[in-house]
């Protein structure tokens, strides 16, 4: 019997404490990480990183001068030198390290490492960032911060900046329109391309000074609940054949301004010959356009002889916006299922103009290999494998070849419909766009109910 009430005041508390840490690393990891996982990997890194850069052989051979001290002073024998350790800094969602390179390394030698350095110190995984020459960074994140996204408190927004996901190395995936002007995203139906496309569209309603406009072929399902915000909307092909040509002469009328400004006085000073709108005086800058282009598909589809020279002048339409439009302050965001050349003559030189790409889940190989093929190939098997249960989750690249996985986080189409209403005040005045303003039904504002409810006089 007393063995029994041993064990159980014993055993008792310490499964308890077993089964809550297993529950909180399920269902609430960043708990799990401050509490119980960041502690046992920074202990795991400080006891044993010397010998785990010398098993990954990122250590090199111990300077004369070195090896002469420590003979002269110790008998202990000479190892290897291992990179110089900075400051261990713990966040919310792992650790960070800086490493002084040794002598002829580089950083692809502890980026080939990552692999090995995530298991020798029990994180999720090891990214390797390079500061400056010499000097790298380790990010080791201990859970899969893509499982249920939590965007960070310092996103690192600004004007045109949208921090729109959450990339797998816990930073924020911020679409910027100054940096990256024009982007194709493609997805199956269901992969989360229409929840990417409303954190794009709300976080830009937040900005003053921006116009919206949006083509949307299916009938304005996708882009007419944010009508408030928006400066035009074309819900088919026949008004996004009226609404191109305004915007290509909306962008010629920019460009005859920056030339306007350009044939200044030879004693103007360099610093104010601009070659596009952001060098303009702010009070002669036109306001910057994005343009959301919905199933991107149905403008080339046609049935016709007439429908298809009305596609080929959209396509060209969008051909010049996309080659001419970033000096004007013209942005292209062209969203689609799928893009290739099957689409008609001009589908290919129109992608070739998108940098930005991101492909969440696609149905078939070939159409990761349009979004990623030509800028990131290893980036295509990445995107392939990305299950059906995993909504939001994408593959994000540019043409420096550079990609990572990214999710963006749950936001009703209620919740995104309310902020651009909220911001239909910020819609700026593009007269070349009014013709094209969507129309906004004005609801009737019930009376509050009155807070002491009236009592009926009696005689």
């Amino acid at each position: 019997m007393t063995d029994l009430t041993t064990l159980l005041e014993v055993g008792g508390p310490v499964a308890a404490l077993g089964g809550g840490a297993a529950y909180t690393r399920a269902k609430h990891p960043a708990v799990y990480w401050s509490a119980v996982g960041g502690p046992i990997s920074t202990v795991r890194l400080l006891s044993s990183y010397g010998s785990v850069m010398e098993a990954c052989g990122l250590t090199v051979a111990p300077s004369r001068l070195r090896v002469l001290a420590v003979k002269a002073t110790t008998r202990r024998e000479v190892r290897a030198v291992p990179p110089r350790r900075g400051i261990l800094r713990p966040t919310s969602t792992g650790l960070r390290l800086r490493l002084r390179l040794a002598p002829g390394q580089e950083p692809a030698d502890v980026a080939a490492s990552a692999e090995r350095l995530r298991h020798a110190w029990g994180v999720h995984a090891v990214y390797v960032t390079t500061i400056k020459p010499g000097v790298v960074e380790l990010r080791l994140v201990g859970y899969d911060v893509l499982r249920r996204v939590r965007m960070p408190r310092k996103t690192g927004g600004g004007f045109l900046k949208v921090p729109v996901a959450l990339r797998e190395d816990a930073m924020p995936f911020v679409r910027d329109y100054r940096t990256v002007p024009h982007q194709l995203t493609l997805g199956a139906t269901l992969s989360g391309k229409s929840m990417y496309l409303r954190h794009l569209i709300s976080g830009l309603a937040r900005q003053d000074g921006v116009a919206l406009v949006g083509i949307d072929c299916k009938r304005g399902v996708e882009l007419a609940p944010f009508a408030a915000r928006l400066s035009a909307l074309a819900t088919d092909p026949d008004e996004a054949a009226e609404l191109l040509p305004v915007l290509v002469k909306e962008m010629e009328d920019r460009y005859d301004l920056i030339k306007e400004r350009q044939g200044i006085a030879p004693s103007t000073p360099d610093e104010e010959i601009t070659s596009d709108i952001w060098g303009l005086p702010k009070s002669e800058r036109p306001v910057p356009i994005v343009l959301f282009v919905d199933e991107v598909a149905e403008l080339f589809l046609t049935a016709t002889r007439k429908d298809e020279e009305r596609r080929d002048e959209m396509v060209t339409q969008l051909i010049r916006l996309a080659q001419l439009g970033r000096a004007a302050g013209i942005y292209l965001e062209v969203c689609g299922q799928r893009f290739g050349a099957e689409l008609g003559k001009g589908a290919t030189m129109l992608r070739a103009q998108l940098t930005g790409r991101v492909c969440h889940r696609v149905n078939d190989e070939a159409s990761a290999k349009m979004a990623l093929g030509d800028i990131a190939p290893e980036a295509v098997y990445a995107a392939c494998s990305i299950a059906p249960e995993m909504p939001g989750l994408a593959v994000a690249g540019d043409t420096s070849g550079g990609w990572s996985r990214i999710r963006t986080p749950y936001l009703s189409l209620a919740d995104a419909a309310a902020i651009c209403q909220d911001s239909a005040d910020l819609v700026p005045d593009v007269p070349a766009l009014k013709p094209f303003r969507p129309h906004v039904p004005v609801h009737p504002v019930e009376p509050p109910p009155p807070v002491i409810r009236p009592r009926p006089v009696t005689n």
